[in-house]
């Protein structure tokens, strides 16, 4: 997420009532969790597991509940509830605004020869590009950004929150959303879909890329140009799709994986780890479609070789 002006670190001390360690003329123009920080931004860290993993990122600013030396050029910023401080900013910097009994929210625009149908819901400062068609009932959360010929179907929604949560003393926290999804031009997203936003950074849908009906892209999500995603597929949060990726039906793709450029993954496969880009795969785990099919053969015969051994 982007701040609408840089920061210093005395203003975000303020904001979230913590003690400042380390540089004091640190100023951040924006916040990430770490799988997606970058330099200029906020970031926090609450378990001592990752204290040094977070303190070698490119956050220049690092929210922490225990004393730490700060390393140069970064400023810490102790506080006892590291997360819930993390909440509080993005809750000040994209709060929740409900939208009045219209169709489309403050700041919100659309361009030239774009078709609402009736039953659209466009929440605050989305912006939609030229020749989309929205079909009934689609909603579109806050900040989404839509590019130009791009078709919803019916009862898709775009921008809803992450399915991200902390667990803490036996109960689960959740990581509020502050990202955005982008939509860019020439994208196809079939009917009943669900697109979540990111939680700090943005969920992308490259251009060119048609979704079946029935699909779930998770938080922070980047899908690349060209893809083709079957029915019921199931991309999980912080996963790279890179371009021209076919996901036929009911594919289930594990977080944090990269899925590389042309790659096909047949029907019901599921991945758990990054696969090779260029290649066919099949199964649960995913392997190659050919060792697949060699592994079926083999199953095949196991009661032959049973029966021959006496087993």
């Amino acid at each position: 997420m982007n701040f609408p002006r840089a920061y210093s670190v005395e203003e975000i001390a303020r904001l979230t009532s913590g003690k400042i360690i380390g540089d004091k003329n640190a100023v951040v123009t924006g916040l990430n969790e770490l799988h997606k920080v970058r330099k200029g931004d906020i970031t926090f860290v609450d378990h001592p597991k990752y204290y040094s993993r977070t303190l070698s990122s490119e956050a220049t600013i690092i929210l922490i509940n225990a004393e730490r030396e700060a390393p140069q050029g970064k400023a810490l910023i102790l506080c006892d509830d590291p997360f819930a401080a993390f909440m509080s900013l993005i809750n000040d910097f994209r709060p929740f605004v409900p939208v009045d009994e219209k169709q489309m929210g403050t700041g919100s625009e659309t361009g030239e020869g774009t078709v609402l149908q009736p039953g659209v819901f466009i929440g605050n400062n989305v912006k939609i590009g030229k020749n989309c068609l929205i079909h009934s009932n689609v909603s579109i959360y806050d900040h989404s950004i839509i590019g130009d010929n791009v078709v919803i179907h019916s009862n898709s929604v775009i921008g809803s929150d992450g399915y991200y949560f902390q667990k803490k003393d036996g109960r689960y926290r959740k990581f509020i959303s502050g990202g955005r999804v982008i939509i860019e031009d020439d994208v196809e997203i079939g009917a009943l879909c669900s697109i979540d936003r990111g939680v700090t950074s943005d969920t992308v849908i490259g251009k060119g890329t048609k979704m079946d009906n029935h699909c779930q892209v998770g938080h922070d999500t980047v899908i690349g140009k060209n893809c083709l995603i079957g029915a019921f597929s199931a991309i999980a949060g912080v996963t790279t799709i890179e371009d021209d990726v076919i996901l036929w039906a009911r594919v289930a793709i594990n977080k944090d994986i990269t899925i590389g450029k042309g790659a096909v993954l047949l029907s019901t496969t599921g991945a758990d780890k990054s696969l090779e880009g260029g290649k066919t795969y099949m199964g649960a785990p995913a392997v190659e479609v050919r060792n697949y099919w060699r592994e079926q053969a083999a199953k095949r015969k196991l009661p032959e070789i049973l029966k021959r051994l006496k087993l």
